[in-house]
């Protein structure tokens, strides 16, 4: 497959698959939205493996080893040209940009804790998943936007994933919980007296205050992550800035709503609706960032 066809491929993943950042991405001149494209097609790919239930874990377990022989070869033979669209694309990809292949690795190890049903005793503990699942995305984004101080814009990058990532806990909640996953710190439901055990109709057995406490403690967290990942746009080129922005802040709004209501966000899953997607990433491309 030529590179113009597998670009289209991954573009079209990006907008059948991952809507929030198609938002974002939209607003990048060509070359590097295609290359984002690229990126956010391999992630999507390694963490729809992740999360196909329907499949038993050793199953997904050597599906994500073979994805790694894959993302392995890409690095190390780069002479070698892939016949995926995917990888086609990400190769073209990372000959024109300083995009970190090797970041993906972690998404991998991510996804592979996920399998196993990993929990987490302390936020450190998830702040490791967080970094590995979001944060190095973020790090392969800034591979495409380009920046001319990597050191300090690489932990930004990374934070901003963090960020992300917490706000897809907190939304989740209700939906990872009925598949077994409780991605929160022991440490933290224990703080509030939680559990988040349901009880046969469905509603959680913890009292409200304890949930709404526990939910707005995890959200200043996060908003916290957003302070520092946001430090990234002045660093990025214009375009560039709005596509991290447009991102992020359909992600804060995501979490503003969530902090104001708890318990709705518990019983619904939080989202926006396409005008005020739309509204965030005008906003983004007009320097303005909520």
């Amino acid at each position: 497959m030529d590179e113009a066809s597998a670009y289209r491929h991954c573009e079209s993943v990006v907008r059948s698959q991952a809507r929030n950042f198609s938002y974002g991405i939209r607003l990048l001149p060509p070359p590097k939205r295609r290359a984002l494209s690229a990126v956010y097609a391999f992630a999507r790919r390694i963490d729809d493996i992740g999360d196909d239930h329907d499949e038993p874990a050793e199953t997904r377990l050597a599906r994500l080893a073979e994805e790694r022989a894959q993302l392995t070869a890409l690095i190390d033979e780069p002479d070698v040209r892939p016949t995926d669209p995917v990888l086609v694309a990400l190769a073209d990809a990372a000959r024109h940009h300083a995009v970190p292949l090797d970041a993906f690795g972690e998404l991998i190890d991510g996804c592979e804790a996920d399998v196993r049903g990993a929990t987490y005793d302390t936020f450190d503990d998830l702040l490791w998943y967080c970094r590995c699942v979001a944060g190095a995305v973020g790090r392969l984004s800034l591979g495409v936007f380009g920046t001319s101080d990597p050191e300090v814009a690489g932990p930004r990058a990374d934070a901003l994933g963090v960020a992300l990532q917490l706000t897809n806990i907190l939304r989740d909640i209700r939906e990872d919980g009925q598949s077994g996953r409780v991605y929160l710190p022991a440490k933290d439901l224990a703080r509030f007296g939680c559990t988040l055990d349901l009880d046969e109709s469905g509603r959680y057995t913890d009292p409200p205050d304890h949930l709404v406490s526990l939910v707005r403690f995890e959200a200043a967290r996060a908003a916290e992550w957003y302070e520092t990942g946001l430090k990234l746009l002045p660093m990025l080129d214009r375009r560039s800035a709005a596509c991290a922005g447009a991102m992020a802040g359909i992600y804060r709004q995501l979490l503003k709503r969530i902090t104001a209501d708890p318990l709705a966000s518990l019983d619904t899953r939080t989202s926006l609706p396409t005008w005020e997607k739309a509204a965030v990433s005008a906003m983004a491309m007009s320097g303005i960032h909520r």
